[in-house]
């Protein structure tokens, strides 16, 4: 990553154990390598493709506003842990919630414990142990799911923890780094946030392929390798495998610290591209006429919270439903409830409007070369297939023909379905909440 300039000791060990032991929901019982996320109703993830950059210190407005002019529609920034060495002065929810505004994805980093063999000169490393790696782990994800949420990221939201190089041929290290990796993403699942890495080619990514399959570990659900090549392809990477992390799950950081300039504005940065899970967060807009949020995106759900006219919805997401005047779109609150979009100022009345996302919840599959298929049941063709661990980005469920313990069908961003039996929702059963119905 971006050159640090100065250390601040933000990991009290007593403060983020107390972190990571809070009471809450134990989420969906869902063994590794691919468990599931316990999604809040209020929540979704957001898959961004293109180019990116980070830089230690978050710009300020307006140079987010000059930087418009710039090829990158995504910038990283770093959200706390102890090895976090820039200060953060324009980091505040008002910044995010003005840049996101603006079309900005938001990439959150965590600069938490480092490897005990790491090259880095981050003066914060891991027990050697793996079992004290692991608690460690699970406090620093809970500190960076505050730290998210004071920002105003939310449920769904990707964040990637930072793990800089280390020796590679070092077990023992290699033990406490999986541990840690695996325990940071049982925690950030538990709490309904995704878990991502950055790591280095030749270091992380090579463990972290290791031991993709094994049931011994949690995996992250994308890998952000670190490789200053030049290279901006998201496959045929030397270190893992095309069929690991194979859905929206890659990024790369490919050119480090250089001096780019966008609307007479000077940063330096390093250049990524993305086909991963970001931040997501809610975008205020103007209800025109006096509604009410649904359970569902349609009037046949009960209601849920009258809105009038000239008040304000924090919308995290859209998604089609029954037509209301001139549109079929419908928004999904922060709340999780829906209301129609004919009656908010977002910019279309017709169709979906940027920077608001698209609604899905993103879970891993379970099992290898799962069929997509044109509709919900076995009888409709197999457009394609995906390898174990890509992420299903699920829109919505309906019935269709069973599979295993479930008649329940995915429909994917794409168009296509899966079946629910392979995918790490919390039901194998029936429907699983918060995901809407088809």
């Amino acid at each position: 990553m971006v050159a640090v300039k100065r250390w601040k000791y933000l990991m009290a060990a007593g403060t983020l154990l107390a972190g990571g032991l809070v009471a809450g929901s134990a989420g969906p019982a869902v063994a590794e390598p691919a468990t599931g996320v316990a999604y809040s109703a209020g929540s979704t993830a957001t898959r961004y493709v293109g180019w990116a950059f980070d830089t230690c210190t978050a710009p300020t407005v307006a140079q987010m506003t000059a930087w418009k002019a710039s090829p990158y529609k995504a910038v990283g920034i770093y959200i706390g842990g102890g090895n976090r060495g820039c200060q953060q002065p324009q980091l505040t929810a008002s910044w995010v919630s003005s840049v996101t505004r603006m079309g900005w994805r938001l990439i959150p980093i965590y600069m938490g414990w480092q490897a005990p063999c790491t090259f880095s000169s981050k003066p914060f490393k891991m027990s050697s142990s793996p079992t004290t790696a692991g608690t460690q782990a699970t406090g620093a994800a809970a500190d960076a799911v505050a730290k998210a949420k004071a920002l105003g990221i939310i449920g769904g939201s990707a964040i990637y923890g930072d793990m800089e190089h280390y020796d590679v041929n070092d077990t023992t290290c290699r033990a406490a780094v999986l541990r840690y990796l695996s325990s940071w993403t049982k925690e950030l699942h538990r709490q309904g946030y995704l878990s991502a890495v950055y790591a280095h080619q030749n270091s992380g990514a090579v463990h972290l392929s290791e031991i993709y399959n094994s049931t011994s570990y949690a995996r992250p659900d994308a890998l952000w390798i670190a490789r200053w090549d030049k290279n901006t392809g998201l496959f045929n990477w030397p270190t893992v495998p095309n069929s690991y992390w194979a859905v929206g799950q890659r990024a790369k950081q490919y050119w480090g610290d250089h001096a780019e300039t966008y609307g007479s504005v000077t940063l330096t940065i390093d250049s990524d591209r993305f086909d991963a899970p970001v931040a997501s967060v809610g975008f205020g807009y103007t209800v025109t006429g006096n509604v009410y949020s649904r359970t569902g995106p349609a009037f046949s759900y009960p209601a849920s919270t009258g809105y009038p006219a000239g008040s304000t919805v924090r919308i995290l997401c859209q998604t089609y439903g029954q037509q209301v005047g001139t549109t079929t779109v419908w928004n999904k609150l922060t709340t999780g409830a829906y209301v129609t979009d004919y009656y908010v100022n977002t910019p279309s009345n017709t169709t979906y409007s940027a920077p608001i996302p698209g609604c899905s919840n993103a879970y891993q599959t379970t099992t290898s070369s799962l069929s997509r298929r044109s509709g919900p049941g076995t009888s409709y063709s197999v457009l394609g297939t995906m390898p174990a661990g890509s992420l299903a980005w699920v829109t919505c469920q309906r019935s269709g023909s069973a599979a295993g313990t479930t008649s329940v069908w995915d429909r994917l961003t794409d168009g296509s379905y899966v079946t629910d039996y392979y995918v790490a929702t919390p039901s194998k059963t029936t429907y699983s909440a918060p995901i809407r119905r088809c």
